[in-house]
């Protein structure tokens, strides 16, 4: 593929390929490499060295304070930080609440919030689903009254990702009940540490802890803290999750898992050879391989849209979200079959990066709790069911 960029494409590859060699602790790599469960230490001490190189706002532009670099470029940073057992840069911050507020906060709020962000010296959470308001976002519930000079907001959020990392929330509240469910919703900044939050863990099946539960008792949010308008919220929650559903098109994760799976599969013995060589098993590689090129290219298109300032579209975002997950699903899904029994043999302290991370025996070990873990890709930022309902109402008309 290098044969298609530029000699300055083929330039700043080799920049990142070498910053990340020098500077990506080896700790850190080792893990990511097993894909086994990182803690918020691991995730901020790599993000902070991205920071302090001006590039975990990477997606920003440079009016903002980020490196202001093409479709390309982040495509090709996205894709050897991949390679070389990079973490996921955590989202919530630089590529969901950052956008929304300086495209649509106040000069307080953008110089009070994004340096913390550009840096990753603040770590975020989002605050949307909710017990009975997961795919039906609109019918939220969670209500935050007016008392002057502040909301008292109670309610509860659901499924909130490392909401036990966070040191703030962007999270929907209905402001109103007598305008359409979509117009009552505001968009507001919490403070984590504000009285009234309980973040309440809920465990997964192989021992790791990323959701949670969040509760909200009469929890006082300055009004300050409300970007853009009341009653608007809706709107920008949109404008979030277009971008939110192209970055779960997953192309890092996709792109470091058929990694994964090339190597477990050259080193996994079928009938006395190689698992890889297996013509039948090789054929799945091989097509799952070429589904994941097309959407990188499809997925390219998309950055190319919001790098030029234009929103990818609801249908176009949604069909990212679909394809990427259902990706991301089947290469473990072959990681799995191809560790074969040796999956079965759950570590929960191998699972959470713990213990010895040397060799093999990781990365087929954590083959069965990834594969159940990542059957989570197709629900979260909407499920893929729901994507499919968009796409028939917003393109086919349906």
């Amino acid at each position: 593929m290098d044969l298609a960029f530029t000699p300055e494409e083929r330039a700043f590859s080799d920049e990142v390929r070498t910053f990340i060699k020098n500077n990506l602790p080896p700790d850190i790599a080792r893990r990511v490499a097993h894909d086994l469960h990182l803690q918020r230490e691991d995730f901020m001490r790599w993000q902070q060295i991205l920071g302090r190189r001006g590039w975990h706002a990477y997606t920003w532009p440079t009016s903002q304070g980020g490196p202001g670099w093409t479709a390309t470029q982040r495509y090709i940073f996205e894709t050897i930080s991949a390679e070389l057992d990079c973490p996921t840069i955590q989202p919530f911050g630089p590529r969901m609440v950052g956008p929304v507020i300086f495209n649509f906060g106040n000069e307080a709020q953008k110089a009070q919030h994004l340096p913390g962000i550009r840096d990753s010296t603040v770590w975020w959470c989002q605050g949307y689903s909710e017990p009975a308001s997961g795919s039906d976002l609109a019918s939220l519930a969670t209500r935050a009254e007016d008392r002057g000079d502040h909301y008292l907001v109670n309610g509860q959020k659901i499924w909130t990702s490392y909401a036990h990392h966070a040191d703030w929330m962007f999270c929907l509240v209905r402001t109103s009940r007598d305008a359409k469910a979509q117009q009552g919703i505001s968009f507001v900044l919490i403070d984590m540490k504000s009285p009234g939050i309980v973040v309440q863990p809920i465990p997964m099946l192989e021992g790791t802890h990323s959701f949670n539960a969040v509760f909200l008792t009469d929890v006082k949010v300055p009004k300050a803290n409300l970007v853009g308008e009341e009653g608007q919220g809706w709107h920008y929650a949109k404008f979030l999750l277009e971008h939110e559903r192209v970055e779960n098109s997953n192309i890092g994760f996709s792109t470091f898992a058929m990694r994964r799976l090339h190597r477990i599969a050259s080193a996994t013995l079928h009938r006395g050879r190689p698992l890889i060589e297996d013509p039948v098993f090789r054929s799945r590689v091989s097509a799952t391989e070429a589904q994941l090129k097309a959407l990188e290219v499809t997925t390219l298109r998309a950055l190319s849209s919001m790098g030029s300032g234009s929103s990818p579209g609801a249908g176009l975002a949604s069909a990212l979200k679909i394809r990427g997950t259902e990706i991301g699903q089947r290469i473990t899904e072959l990681i799995f079959e191809a560790a074969g029994p040796q999956s079965q043999m759950l570590d929960v302290a191998e699972a959470r990066g713990e213990g010895n991370l040397e060799g093999l025996d990781a990365s087929l070990h954590g083959a069965a709790p990834n594969y159940f873990w990542r059957r989570a890709m197709s629900i979260y930022g909407g499920s893929n069911e729901i994507q499919r309902n968009i796409i028939a109402k917003r393109e086919l008309g349906l």
